[in-house]
């Protein structure tokens, strides 16, 4: 068993980092990280980089969208990235693993789009291992309501997947609705090589409602706070390479949030 190291998503900031990219990055360098989470960074990699480098901040781990292919822009935007774009962006980056986010409720109601789903992220990790870079997928709760022969979604998906794709589990949302998460990340093994830490009530799912998600509703805390099992979760990912603090929502000051999280796992001795 390995300890994982510490990391933040950026997107628990995002307001900051739009008003004040620079003073945002020296407030998590100050609350004693070395890594961050990117997402959104493919046309923006060398100021990125650069703006990370000043604090002495990584960057390892990264959110890009590619299970879809590139869609027509509307008027006036950037064209949809392609794989080796992004791909490209991420060794600026030095990016060791690009992780899609999110697939829509929908697909995950279908088995044959659960099949294209797992094909689709095969065919961007043969494309990322000519650039040095593995690919991974991060849930959210949809992935778990609905079961195919006894078998739920999530695990079909992943056992149609190629062994150098890597998951994610964000086990706030594998949690929800009293999902077991332990259990899960115990059944997933090796492939589990990051965890997304957050905490707050076991929650419904609610993207596949299809209703807008207003994240100030999911009641959100510091680590060890709420009634996620994080203790047993990290006990149960014993591969994984990266424990990202992340909040969807924090009704505080975000950096208070952030830094109790790192003092609950600096505890554990992740840093």
């Amino acid at each position: 068993m390995s300890t994982p190291h510490l990391s933040v998503q950026l997107y628990s900031v995002r307001q900051a980092l739009g008003h004040d990219q620079d003073g945002t990055l020296a407030r998590l360098a100050g609350l004693g990280l070395r890594n961050v989470e990117v997402f959104d960074f493919v046309h923006r990699a060398g100021e990125l980089a650069e703006a990370l480098d000043r604090h002495g901040l990584s960057a390892r781990t990264g959110h890009a969208v590619l299970l879809s292919p590139p869609a027509h822009s509307a008027e006036g935007t950037a064209p949809a990235p392609t794989l080796e774009e992004t791909f490209s962006a991420a060794g600026r980056l030095g990016l060791e693993m690009v992780i899609d986010p999110f697939v829509p409720a929908a697909r995950w109601s279908d088995e044959k789009e659960i099949a294209r789903t797992a094909a689709l992220l095969n065919e961007a990790a043969a494309v990322a291992a000519d650039h040095g870079i593995r690919v991974g997928y991060h849930n959210h709760s949809q992935e778990f309501v609905h079961s195919f022969h006894g078998v739920d979604a999530f695990d079909l998906f992943a056992g149609q997947l190629d062994p150098e794709v890597v998951l994610e589990i964000d086990v706030f949302w594998a949690a929800a609705g009293g999902y077991d998460v332990v259990a899960l990340l115990e059944r997933l093994g090796s492939r589990v090589r990051a965890l997304h830490i957050k905490d707050g009530p076991i929650v419904e799912d609610p993207f596949s409602s299809g209703a807008p998600l207003d994240p100030a509703t999911l009641g959100q805390v510091p680590p060890g706070q709420g009634r996620v099992p994080l203790d047993a979760a990290l006990a149960a990912a014993p591969h994984a390479t990266y424990a990202v603090i992340e909040f969807d929502h924090y009704g505080g000051d975000i950096f208070e949030g952030i830094g109790a999280a790192v003092g609950y796992l600096n505890d554990k001795g992740i840093r």
